[in-house]
């Protein structure tokens, strides 16, 4: 378990439960305005920060992180930050490969990659799931095995969707792949979560049910 005590705050509550969030969001301003916190509350404490975006809107993330005070520089200088565009990360090489990518969270929480601070802070933009590449259509088993392989790190990561874009359906499904959820800014306990092995089992009889 990672090093430290003081806990998490995230969306107007504690984040002590599962650290596996999903957020929904109808604006980028919205999305800031709720996040902003949690980011400068980990900076604050010397956390490390792991974020992915948009390769649009890498530098106005970094610009928006700059503007609330934090030292984006030195921070990426010293190890404390590092932000990845979605082509560094969920579609390197221009494909989805959901094992290489939880491979790449497992590695970036590991204990031995925690250096400089005692928690990393995770946050990830998921708009990438709409592009028209391979492999993006397997978002919901991707975001369900999460909840296998990053539990026991016990860092927060935190799944941003846009309701403007994604449909009704896909957005249902990956709420019911979240045990935390954060809706109309506001954490909470998510009463719609399925735990893995019952949503991978429902998603296998879906693909039978097609073929």
């Amino acid at each position: 378990m990672a090093a430290t005590m003081e806990p998490v705050n995230l969306a107007g509550s504690v984040l002590n439960r599962s650290y596996h969030v999903c957020a929904f969001f109808h604006t980028k301003e919205e999305q800031y305005r709720v996040l902003m916190p949690y980011f400068k509350e980990g900076f604050e404490r010397g956390d490390r920060a792991f974020h992915i975006v948009d390769p649009s809107r890498r530098l106005e993330h970094l610009r928006r992180l700059e503007q609330e005070g934090i030292d984006v520089a030195n921070a990426e200088s010293k190890g404390q930050l590092e932000v990845r565009s979605w082509d560094q990360a969920h579609v390197k090489n221009g494909r989805f490969d959901q094992k290489q990518m939880i491979e790449t969270l497992v590695d970036i929480f590991s204990p031995a990659k925690r250096s400089p601070g005692p928690l990393t802070r995770g946050f990830a933009n998921m708009e990438w799931a709409l592009e028209d590449l391979p492999g993006v259509h397997d978002i919901v088993e991707y975001e369900t095995r999460l909840n296998h392989a990053l539990p026991e790190y016990h860092d927060p990561i935190v799944c941003t969707y846009d309701l403007s874009r994604f449909n009704a359906s896909i957005v249902m499904d990956i709420m019911r792949t979240h045990p935390m959820v954060i809706i109309g800014g506001i954490l909470q306990e998510n009463p719609f979560y399925v735990p893995p092995n019952e949503m991978l089992k429902e998603l296998a009889e879906r693909k039978s049910d097609k073929n």
